[in-house]
């Protein structure tokens, strides 16, 4: 039975954010580019979620709830919770990774 695939109100956010940033910065089409091959990454979680691996911020620490997978340079942070995938973060790996982790997944 295929699962349930969602984005939260963060990721949803990042991904409108992430577009707006390519279009802006880079050549003509290449935001619709990278917005379809995002979203094709994370359609294959409604046949294989646990393919991603572990985030290293957080497996430091000792969580392993969170998976991800990566479009690089981008990276895309989700969790399994029953039949439901939730994608939680869509973020420039180059970014500051643990400070945006803490605070989007930890303190929620």
């Amino acid at each position: 039975m295929p699962f349930q695939v969602f984005l939260t109100d963060d990721a949803a956010r990042d991904l409108e954010d992430l577009y707006d940033y390519v279009e802006l910065h880079d050549v003509p089409g290449k935001a619709n580019h990278v917005l379809e091959q995002i979203e094709k990454s994370f359609a294959g979680f409604s046949e294989n979620p646990q393919r991603g691996t572990y985030p290293k911020e957080l497996l430091a620490i000792g969580l392993r709830e969170y998976r991800e997978i990566f479009f690089k340079p981008y990276r895309i942070i989700y969790r399994v919770m029953a039949e439901n995938v939730y994608v939680m973060v869509i973020a420039d790996g180059r970014r500051d990774m643990q400070t945006l982790l803490q605070r989007r997944l930890l303190q929620a």
